[in-house]
């Protein structure tokens, strides 16, 4: 898969096709259906594989959110799944490809050991039932709108410059976007690791009802 994922890399979803991966690990294309059956096949090897690059359990701690009343956030289980999601992220951003791919329905053995390690750490606090399936994919959710929009987003400062000038000179229609500079925020990181910081307030205030 190291290949493929190289190929992905260097070319994005258009640019694989299994002539040019037979090619690249000195294959035939007829050897290659040995393996799998299609193209699509071999993207979802490689996305998986990705997950892969580093254990859910390995990942190293990320920055852990400050609670909504500025006091430390509440846990080791908010700091293990801040470190989880965090790297997740970073590593989908790494093969920008993959964002075009979260749709596809794909239950790789990457892909589930996260999925495993996210809820187990939710499990530990507590939480059971309707909430722990809710708390779940509230927080797979969040991840994934943030890398969409993360990866998906790609303007230049000069861009977002021009953009944040034209809601001012409409700013009677935008009042608030324009007076809140709606164009020139660009902390992607913080603003990811700030968010997650409410969901996981919420999910904490919900457990404890």
């Amino acid at each position: 898969m190291d290949e493929a994922v190289a190929l992905l890399d260097e070319e994005g979803i258009d640019g694989l096709t299994m002539r040019r991966l037979a090619e690249r690990i000195g294959s035939g294309v007829t050897t290659l259906y040995w393996h799998v059956d299609t193209k699509d096949d071999v993207v979802d090897l490689a996305l998986d594989a990705i997950l892969g690059e580093l254990p859910p359990d390995g990942a190293a701690s990320g920055e852990q959110p400050a609670a909504a009343d500025g006091s430390a956030a509440d846990g080791e289980w908010r700091v293990a799944i801040v470190a989880l999601l965090a790297d997740w992220r970073t590593t989908m951003l790494r093969h920008p490809w993959s964002a075009a791919l979260l749709q596809r329905p794909t239950l790789g053995p990457n892909l589930l050991a996260r999925m495993e390690f996210l809820q187990a750490t939710l499990v530990r606090p507590g939480f059971t039932g309707a909430h722990l399936h809710t708390a779940t994919w509230t927080l797979y959710n969040y991840l994934m709108g943030a890398t969409v929009a993360r990866a998906s987003f790609q303007l230049s400062e000069e861009d977002r410059e021009t953009a944040q000038r034209r809601l001012r000179d409409r700013s009677e229609e935008f009042p608030t976007l324009s007076a809140h500079q709606y164009m020139l925020e660009d902390d992607w990181d913080g603003t990811f690791v700030t968010g997650l910081g409410y969901v996981l307030d919420g999910i904490a205030a919900a457990g404890k009802r």
